[in-house]
C-alpha cells in the first residue's frame, strides 16, 4: 500500500501483555535495510522478518516486494489471523506518523547506510519517496549477471493527473482501452530513430493514461481509498462473506464424481477419446478448488487447506499447489509489473507490454527475459499463436512443478516444510495411476495414448484462457510506491461478467478483481461481493473494469497485436541505426 495512515488497520491484533516499543525513526529503519535487514510496517508496527522470510509458505520473494513498505493490507488480505498473530513476536518498534514507502531493494530501491553523530538525515532522495522526478522499476539488463540500464523518468509536472476521489462510471467501456491503446499507437507512429527511445516514450505515454483515468496519487486521496477499502472489508467480515459454503462444494464434488464416472466408464468402453475428454474437464474444474484452497478459501486453516490443495493438484492433477503459491502470492503483490509479475513473464512466447522488448531481467525468476531473434519472430505473432500456445498450457506446469520440488524451492523448516515431501509422494501418485495405470495398462496402442495425452490436456485450455484474460489486457504502468493497494489490484485486473449459470465454468475466476482485492473470500460468494465492490468503486472513483467474455478475449487479442506492432517498429528503429542512415552506425541509447 501507498501509506499508513493515522490509525490501526481494522482489525489489528494488541501487543500481549501490555509491552511498549520504542518509536524507529524512518532513518534508523533506512539504515537496518541497507544492511540486508528485512524490514516492513504492519499495524504501525514495524516487522523484522529476517528469522523466518526463508521459512515463509508463500516463498521468500512475496516479502522481498514488502521490504520498507506499509504491508498491513497485503498481509491482511493473504493471510490467516493465525498467521498474523505469529507476526507479533518479529515486532521491534513502532512508527509515529505518517508512512512513506520505500522502493523495495529487490525493485532497485536505493538505501543510505547508517549515519555519523550531526550528519543531515534528508528524507527524501533517489530511490523511493514521492518526489516531482518518479522513477520507473530498473529495467534493461543486457546480460545475465544482472547488470540495469538507467531507468527512464519523466517529470510529473508535464503529467495531467487524473480527478480525485469522485462519482465515475464504475465500467470500464471498451471504446476507453481502444482509445488508450489508439493512443499509445498514435506516439509509436511518430517515434525517434532510437528504438530504446521509443520504447521509454511508450511508458511515458502509458503512465500518463493511467494518471489521468485513475484517482490522484495524492496522499490525502490515497489514505481516503485505503480507509475505505478497510471499511469495505469490515462491512464483508459482517455478512459472512468470507464463511464457506460446504453445501457448494457437495455440489461440487458431485460434479467431479460425475465426470470421473463417466471417463472411467469410457475408458473401460476403449472410447479413448471421450475417456480423455472428460479427465480433461475433471483436472478443469479440479483446478478451481485447487485455488480456494490455496488461498485459505475452505476451512480458513493452513494446514488443512494446504493438505486439499496437495491431494487435490499433487496426487489427481501433478501439478505442485507449492509452486503455485511461491509463484502466486508475487502475482498478488506486483500484478503485472513486467519485471515482477511471473504470470506475465511469459517471454519468449508472450510479451503483453512493450518493455519486454527491451530485455527487461526478471526479478523472479532471476535471469534476463531475453528478446532475442526467436522472441522476435514469436511477438510478431502472438496475437495469431495465441490460443494455439496456450493449448500446451499444462506440459509447462508439469516442468514448473518438478522443478520447484526437487530444487527444493520451497521451505526446508518450519510448519511448510513437510509439504515438500507430501507433494513428491503425490507427483509419484500421480504418475503411477495416469501414466502406467491409465496409459500403459489401459490404453491399447502409442498413437492412441499420444491421442489420449493430447485430447485431455487440450482440454484444460480454458483454464489458462481464464488465468491471462483477467490480466493481459489491463495495465502494465508502474505509478510508483505511492499508489494504494485497492488502486493498483483495481487498475490492473478485469472481471468477467457471465450469467450466474455459468459460474461453474469459470470457478471464480471471472470474479478476479474482487479477488485480488479479497482473496480469501471463498469463490461461492465472490458474486454476492460484486454489488459491494462496485459500491465501493463508485465511492472512490476507481473504474471497475468488467468484460464479457467474448469481449474480454477481443481486449487481450488487441494488446498482444498492440505489442507486436511495436515491436515492428522497434525493428524498424533498430534497422535505421545499424545502417540505413549515415552516420548512425555507432550510435548507443544511454
Amino acid at each position: 500500500m501507498a501509506v499508513s495512515t493515522t490509525s490501526a488497520a481494522a482489525g489489528a491484533s494488541q501487543p500481549k501483555g501490555g509491552r511498549s516499543y520504542p518509536v524507529i525513526s524512518r532513518r534508523e529503519i533506512e539504515a537496518q535495510i541497507s544492511e540486508g535487514r528485512i524490514i516492513f510496517i504492519l499495524d504501525r508496527y514495524v516487522i523484522k522478518a529476517d528469522a523466518w522470510c526463508k521459512y515463509h509458505p508463500g516463498g521468500d520473494k512475496a516479502i522481498m516486494h514488502m521490504v520498507g513498505r506499509d504491508a498491513t493490507d497485503e498481509v491482511t488480505i493473504l493471510h490467516s489471523l493465525e498467521a498474523r498473530r505469529m507476526m507479533e513476536k518479529y515486532r521491534i518498534g513502532r512508527i509515529e506518523g505518517r508512512w512513506k514507502n520505500f522502493l523495495p531493494p529487490i525493485q532497485g530501491g536505493k538505501f543510505r547506510s547508517r549515519v555519523g553523530d550531526g550528519e543531515e538525515q534528508e528524507e527524501e532522495y533517489d530511490g523511493g519517496l514521492v518526489t516531482l522526478q518518479r522513477r520507473e522499476n530498473p529495467t534493461a539488463s543486457s546480460s545475465d549477471t544482472g547488470s540495469r540500464s538507467p531507468s527512464p523518468t519523466f517529470d510529473s509536472d508535464n503529467v495531467t493527473l487524473g480527478p480525485g476521489l469522485r462519482n465515475r462510471k464504475t465500467r470500464m467501456a471498451r471504446s476507453n482501452s481502444e482509445t488508450s491503446l489508439s493512443s499509445v499507437d498514435d506516439a509509436a507512429t511518430s517515434a525517434p530513430a532510437d528504438g530504446m527511445s521509443h520504447l521509454d516514450k511508450l511508458t511515458r505515454k502509458e503512465i500518463k493514461l493511467d494518471l489521468a483515468k485513475y484517482p490522484t496519487l495524492e496522499p490525502e486521496i490515497q489514505d481516503a481509498i485505503v480507509e475505505k477499502y478497510r471499511d469495505l472489508h469490515e462491512r464483508i467480515k459482517a455478512e459472512g462473506l468470507y464463511d464457506c459454503n460446504y453445501w457448494a462444494y457437495a455440489i461440487e464434488t458431485s460434479r467431479y464424481l460425475l465426470l470421473l464416472g463417466l471417463m472411467l466408464l469410457f475408458l473401460s468402453w476403449k472410447w479413448y477419446i471421450p475417456s480423455a475428454f472428460f479427465l480433461g474437464c475433471l483436472w478443469h474444474q479440479l483446478v478451481f478448488t485447487v485455488h480456494d484452497a490455496g488461498h485459505l478459501g475452505i476451512t480458513h486453516n493452513f494446514q488443512v487447506d494446504t493438505v486439499i490443495g496437495i491431494l487435490i493438484a499433487d496426487f489427481i492433477g501433478g501439478l505442485s499447489i507449492g509452486w503455485w503459491k511461491r509463484n502466486h502470492n508475487v502475482h498478488h503483490i506486483v500484478t503485472n509489473s513486467p519485471e515482477h509479475d511471473p504470470d506475465i513473464e511469459h517471454m519468449p512466447f508472450f510479451a503483453i507490454s512493450h518493455r519486454l522488448l527491451g530485455s527487461l531481467r526478471s526479478t523472479y525468476y532471476e535471469h534476463v527475459m531475453h528478446y532475442d531473434a526467436f522472441a522476435k519472430v514469436m511477438i510478431s505473432l502472438q496475437h495469431h499463436l495465441y490460443y494455439v500456445i496456450l493449448l500446451f498450457g499444462r506440459f509447462n506446469l508439469y516442468r514448473l512443478s518438478w522443478m520447484y520440488i526437487l530444487a527444493g524451492q520451497g521451505p526446508r523448516k518450519g510448519a511448510a516444510a513437510w509439504f515438500r515431501w507430501l507433494e513428491l509422494a503425490g507427483q509419484i501418485f500421480f504418475w503411477s495411476w495416469f501414466g502406467y495405470g491409465v496409459l500403459y495398462r489401459c490404453v491399447d496402442s502409442n498413437w492412441n495414448r499420444l491421442l489420449y495425452v493430447v485430447v485431455s490436456h487440450f482440454v484444460t485450455t480454458p483454464v489458462h484462457v481464464q488465468i491471462t484474460l483477467s490480466h493481459f489486457a489491463m495495465s502494465t504502468a508502474d505509478l510508483g510506491v505511492e499508489e494504494s493497494f485497492p488502486q493498483k489490484m483495481l487498475r490492473t485486473t478485469m472481471d468477467v461478467d457471465c450469467p450466474p449459470w455459468l459460474d461453474f465454468f469459470h470457478g471464480g475466476l471471472q470474479f478476479q478483481a474482487i479477488h485480488h482485492l479479497f482473496p480469501r473470500i471463498p469463490r461461492h460468494n465472490l458474486r454476492k461481493t460484486q454489488r459491494l465492490v462496485q459500491e465501493f468503486c463508485d465511492d472512490v472513483g476507481i473504474p471497475y473494469a468488467l468484460y464479457g467474455f467474448v469481449d474480454g478475449n477481443k481486449q487481450v487479442i488487441g494488446r498482444l497485436a498492440d505489442v507486436a506492432r511495436q515491436a515492428a517498429i522497434l525493428a524498424k528503429c533498430q534497422s535505421v541505426m545499424t545502417g540505413s542512415e549515415p552516420g548512425h552506425g555507432h550510435h548507443h541509447h544511454h
